[in-house]
C-alpha cells in the first residue's frame, strides 16, 4: 500500500505542475511577438548573470557522473563550459530575432457561399520534453516553447538534475521580470522512471511529448505514450565515398563527421567506400588513427589495410553488430561496397533515417543518392554534422525528428505549432 500511495502522490504532484503549466500556456498564447522576444532575451540574460552558479551545478553533476563510471560520450553531452553556454545563449538570441510562426495565415480563401476560411498557425499548448543528460536541451526546449506560445514541462535525466535546476530557475526569473508567466517553464525534479510514464500518459494535460536521448528512452516513450509523440531517432549515420569523389574532400568530411563531436546523433558511425578506391584506404584509416579513432573494418577492407602494412591496436575486424551500432564515441565502422546501389542497400538496411552523405564529383550519382535515400537529411559533399537547428538557421532545435508525420529533421519554431481553421461568415447556415 505504501508503494501504491507513493505512486499516487507522485502522479498528483506531477499533475499539479501540469495544470499550472496549462494555465500558463493559455496566458502565453495570448502574448504578442515583442513580449515573447523580450522574455527570451531576459531568459538568456538571467542565465548569463548566473553562469557561475550554473557551471558550478554542472561541475557537481559531471563529478557525480564520473564517479558513477558513466561513459565519456555521456559525460561529454552532460558537460557545460562557458563557451558551450555562450553558444547556447547565442541560439536563444537568434530565436528571438526569428519570425514568429504563431498567427501566420497559411491559406485563405472564400467559398461560393461567402464564408471566409483561414488556416492559422497556433501553439500546441503544453509540451513535455523527456530527455537525458543534455543541459542544452533544457534551454533550447524552453526557449522554443516560449517563442511559440507553449509551456515547456522539462523532465531531464538524473545526471543533469543540479544543472537543470539552476537553468530552469534562471529562465523562470527572466520570464517573471518581463511579466510573462514563469510557470510556462516547469522542471520535473522527480527523476525515477515512473515520472516519465505519468507525463506521457497525461491525456488532457499534455498536448505533445518529445523524447530526446538514447534508443531505450525513445522506445519507452513511443511504446507507452497516450499523448501525441514526435519521435526523435538515434543516429546511425553514414558517409559514402563514391568512386568519383575528390579524395582530399572525402577525408576532410569523414574526419569532421566522425570526430568533430563523436558523442552526438549527427556524427557518422560508418564510412562506405567504393571498392575502386580500396587503394585509398590506408591514407583514410591512417588519418583516423592519427586523430585517435578506433576503426572496425570489414574483412575485405581489413585485408587491404594489412597488405599495405597498416597494423594498429585500434584497427580491428568489424562484426555485423558494428554496422547496426550508434557508437556515440570515436569509433568508426568501415566497409567496401560495390558501387552506388550497394551503398544505398547498406544504408537502407542499417541506417536510422537520420542523416546520410555522399561524397562525389559525379552529379548524376549524387542526385540518385539524394532522391533514393530515405532520411531526414541527405548531403552531397558536406558533413552530416550540419543536421542541427542552429546550423539550419533555426536558432535552436527541440530535437531531430526521424519520423514522417508532422515534423522531420531538426525541429524549430514552425514544428512546435499546429493550426486551426478560422471561419468568418455573415449569417450563413447549411441547407
Amino acid at each position: 500500500m505504501r508503494v501504491a500511495g507513493a505512486e499516487a502522490g507522485l502522479k498528483e504532484a506531477i499533475y499539479a505542475q501540469l495544470r499550472v503549466a496549462q494555465r500558463a500556456a493559455r496566458a502565453l498564447a495570448a502574448a504578442g511577438t515583442e513580449e515573447k522576444n523580450r522574455a527570451l532575451v531576459a531568459m538568456a540574460d538571467a542565465i548569463w548573470a548566473r553562469r557561475d552558479e550554473v557551471l558550478a551545478a554542472n561541475a557537481q553533476d559531471v563529478a557525480a557522473a564520473e564517479a558513477a563510471g558513466d561513459t565519456p560520450a555521456r559525460i561529454d553531452r552532460l558537460r557545460l563550459t562557458e563557451r558551450r553556454l555562450e553558444d547556447t545563449l547565442a541560439g536563444v538570441n537568434q530565436v528571438a530575432s526569428l519570425p514568429d510562426p504563431v498567427g501566420t495565415v497559411e491559406a485563405a480563401y472564400t467559398r461560393p457561399n461567402g464564408l471566409r476560411i483561414e488556416k492559422v498557425r497556433v501553439p500546441f499548448g503544453v509540451i513535455a520534453m523527456v530527455y537525458e543528460a543534455r543541459p542544452n536541451v533544457t534551454v533550447d526546449a524552453a526557449v522554443l516553447a516560449v517563442k511559440t506560445g507553449n509551456a515547456a514541462v522539462l523532465r531531464g535525466g538524473r545526471e543533469a538534475l543540479c544543472t537543470n535546476r539552476a537553468l530552469a530557475a534562471a529562465m523562470r526569473d527572466g520570464l517573471q521580470r518581463t511579466g510573462l508567466p514563469a510557470d510556462a517553464v516547469q522542471l520535473i525534479e522527480h527523476v525515477d522512471r515512473g515520472s516519465v510514464d505519468i507525463l506521457i500518459q497525461a491525456r488532457g494535460l499534455v498536448d505533445l511529448a518529445i523524447p530526446r536521448g538514447g534508443a531505450g528512452l525513445i522506445q519507452r516513450v513511443v511504446e507507452n505514450a497516450r499523448v501525441p509523440v514526435i519521435e526523435t531517432g538515434v543516429g546511425n549515420c553514414h558517409v559514402y565515398v563514391h568512386a568519383d569523389a575528390d579524395l582530399a574532400m572525402a577525408e576532410r568530411i569523414v574526419l569532421n563527421a566522425k570526430l568533430q563531436r563523436p558523442s552526438v546523433c549527427n556524427a557518422i558511425e560508418t564510412v562506405l567506400v567504393d571498392r575502386a578506391l580500396s587503394g585509398w584506404l590506408p591514407r583514410l584509416v591512417g588519418a583516423l588513427l592519427h586523430h585517435g579513432a578506433e576503426v572496425r573494418a570489414c574483412p575485405e577492407s581489413l585485408a587491404v589495410l594489412r597488405a599495405a602494412g597498416v597494423v594498429h591496436e585500434r584497427l580491428r575486424a568489424a562484426t555485423e553488430e558494428d554496422f547496426a551500432t550508434e557508437f556515440l564515441a570515436p569509433i568508426l565502422a568501415l566497409k567496401l561496397v560495390d558501387g552506388l546501389e550497394d551503398a544505398i542497400g547498406h544504408i537502407d538496411r542499417y541506417g536510422t533515417r537520420h542523416s546520410e552523405a555522399i561524397v562525389t564529383q559525379n552529379a548524376q550519382a549524387a542526385e540518385t543518392f539524394l532522391k533514393r535515400i530515405d532520411a531526414a537529411a541527405v548531403y552531397h559533399n558536406a558533413s552530416t554534422r550540419f543536421t542541427d537547428g542552429f546550423e539550419f538557421g533555426f536558432g535552436a532545435e527541440i530535437g531531430i525528428s526521424t519520423q514522417k508525420l508532422h515534423a522531420r529533421g531538426p525541429m524549430g519554431l514552425a514544428e512546435l505549432t499546429t493550426y486551426k481553421y478560422v471561419v468568418r461568415g455573415t449569417g450563413q447556415v447549411r441547407g
